[in-house]
């Protein structure tokens, strides 16, 4: 396996499934890999240095024929409600258009901690693959009606150093029941990051 900490390592080479070699792989990774094969969802993978924003992705989308999802942890003013948004990674987020449409007002980006809490992962990894860690449903997922448009769905499987692909459908209605969790489809406006 090539240096993933090199900060411009980017293996072009798109694998079908898990490594061969796990030796590296962090716990969270390879039960992202056990969860899919469990559910029989076929799935490509891309190796890569660490993708902290969803700008760093770009190069991945092009070789995946996809693109990286942005997700944004979020919550309440009050700490007390939790939100997973998955939206397209073009797309600009608008904490006032989500709120009205979810019903909770003042949404701002939740502390890390809450994010390895409820889910595991770390800033710049976080990855809707995370809800197999949340066992007591403390977070919400939200989905952007765009993503769904799409044939294939592209994320981390809880690191950001490997990206990947697999069908939407796929997400809907083999792994989020495996997780036991349920998604609130949310329509934001289509003002476009540039």
């Amino acid at each position: 396996m090539a240096d993933l900490c090199d900060p411009f390592y980017l293996d072009t080479t798109l694998y079908d499934g898990r490594p061969s070699d796990l030796k590296g792989r962090l716990e969270k990774e390879i039960r992202t890999y056990d969860l899919l094969d469990k559910l029989g969802i076929p799935y490509q993978r891309l190796d890569h240095s660490a993708l902290p924003t969803i700008e760093a992705c770009r190069e991945v989308d092009i070789l995946l024929e996809t693109d990286v999802c942005k997700n944004l942890f979020l919550c309440n003013a009050q700490k007390t409600d939790f939100y997973l948004l998955l939206l397209p990674g073009n797309k600009k987020f608008r904490t006032a258009a989500l709120s009205k449409q979810i019903g909770s007002s003042r949404l701002s980006f939740a502390a890390p901690e809450f994010m390895e809490q409820f889910l595991d992962i770390t800033p710049g990894s976080v990855s809707v693959m995370g809800l197999m860690n949340d066992k007591d449903h403390r977070v919400r997922l939200l989905i952007d009606r765009e993503v769904l448009s799409q044939e294939y769905f592209a994320c981390h499987p809880c690191i950001n150093t490997s990206s990947l692909k697999f069908k939407t459908s796929d997400l809907v209605d083999k792994l989020l029941p495996a997780v036991d969790h349920r998604f609130t489809l949310v329509d934001l406006p289509c003002e476009q990051v540039k």
